[in-house]
């Protein structure tokens, strides 16, 4: 099985590339969601985050966290290790069942330890203005709000230098559609 690190920053169109995967017949695993599960399932993680932060609600939590790099990191201290492990565990249910391409999907997979499961490195990029718009349009955040959110995470720059593909998600869907397929029909004739 071939696995894909899918990454970019907030707002660049990562969930939009993933659909195009699924829809190309790659399994994906949204990181956040694995996450979400994460903080509402397990006991001790929900307690751990509770005790540090007095809160457990997730508007609450991004508040704190996206405006104070220390609680940042404290709050991926607790759900990164547990998020990492479910996620190499589903990576091998998938290789198990004999699925040819599977796409992670997370905004810090480069810096994790995960980067070492993969095959490639995707990154969706994008215009800072259209990041923006999304977040407003899609999340409601203010500007401020969506810059705290950008700025919490590495540059694009830094991504693209690690990156085996560079998914323009600034593009039309059509061209962007045609990126995804063009590198997935490349990735899958390296395997033959």
């Amino acid at each position: 099985m071939k696995v894909i690190c899918l990454t970019g920053n907030i707002g660049c169109g990562k969930s939009t590339v993933a659909a195009m995967l699924r829809d190309a017949g790659a399994a994906t695993i949204d990181a956040d969601e694995v996450a979400r599960q994460i903080r509402h399932n397990d006991a001790e993680a929900r307690a751990a985050i509770e005790r540090r932060f007095g809160t457990y609600d997730s508007d609450e939590l991004g508040a704190i966290v996206f405006t104070d790099p220390d609680a940042l990191r404290d709050l991926e201290a607790i759900l990164h290790p547990l998020v990492r492990g479910a996620i190499r565990a589903r990576l091998a249910e998938l290789e198990e069942g004999g699925v040819e391409v599977a796409a992670v999907e997370a905004i810090k997979l480069i810096e994790s330890p995960l980067a070492d499961a993969c095959d490639a490195i995707w990154v969706v990029r994008c215009e800072e203005a259209d990041a923006l718009r999304r977040l407003a349009e899609s999340r409601g955040m203010d500007e401020e709000a969506a810059r705290n959110r950008i700025g919490s995470q590495s540059s694009q720059e830094e991504k693209i230098a690690a990156a085996d593909t560079v998914i323009d998600g600034s593009a039309e869907l059509d061209e962007t559609r045609r990126q995804v397929e063009r590198s997935l029909a490349a990735l899958r004739g390296a395997t033959t």
